[in-house]
């Protein structure tokens, strides 16, 4: 069995000890993709801009619906989630006469159109979250819990799909390779 350096797992960094382990013995036996596969077997449905804008747009009424406009929901291939994030969320302020106009635009790396729902939508949430509370704090996460009970569970999941990429260049659910 091969044996997985402690640098070698970045996603996982922050998680306890034997959760580490036991990822590294999973993906020393091959079995990481394998899991997460049985665990997520099928891949979502939203493979436009239009429709991840609906997805977003129905998630923000149900959930935030006092929160500020969003006005552009994307796939984005240049965001690199080795170099950047999974998503981002940007707002640009515009004076118009004598007001402020705002403009939020949420944009997805594009390695995620395809995979499970399960983690589009905690990426979703998360930037969506970013609509009330900027920094990620204790409210930050609270309100992504709020929209989503299981984020935690989904965010470590997608974090263990990172590092099955990054050690096998696999991508689970269709797409290219990495």
């Amino acid at each position: 069995m091969t044996t997985i350096a402690p640098a070698l797992l970045p996603y996982l960094q922050s998680y306890p000890a034997p959760l580490q382990q036991q990822a590294r013995e999973l993906l020393a036996q091959g079995r990481l993709g394998m899991a997460l596969q049985k665990k997520y077997p099928a891949a979502h449905a939203v493979r436009s801009d239009k429709a991840l804008y609906d997805y977003a747009q129905e998630l923000k009424n149900r959930h935030l619906r006092n929160a500020g406009t969003i006005n552009k929901v994307l796939f984005d291939n240049k965001i690199h989630v080795v170099r950047h994030a999974l998503g981002l969320h940007t707002t640009v302020s515009r004076v118009q006469g004598n007001r402020l106009a705002t403009k939020h635009e949420i944009r997805i790396a594009a390695m995620f159109k395809q995979g499970p729902d399960e983690f589009l939508r905690m990426i979703v949430v998360h930037e969506l979250a970013h609509l009330r509370e900027k920094d990620h704090g204790k409210a930050f996460y609270q309100l992504c819990q709020h929209m989503e009970p299981q984020y935690h569970q989904y965010e470590f999941d997608l974090r263990l799909y990172l590092t099955h990429v990054e050690h096998s260049g696999e991508r689970l659910w269709g797409g290219e390779p990495a």
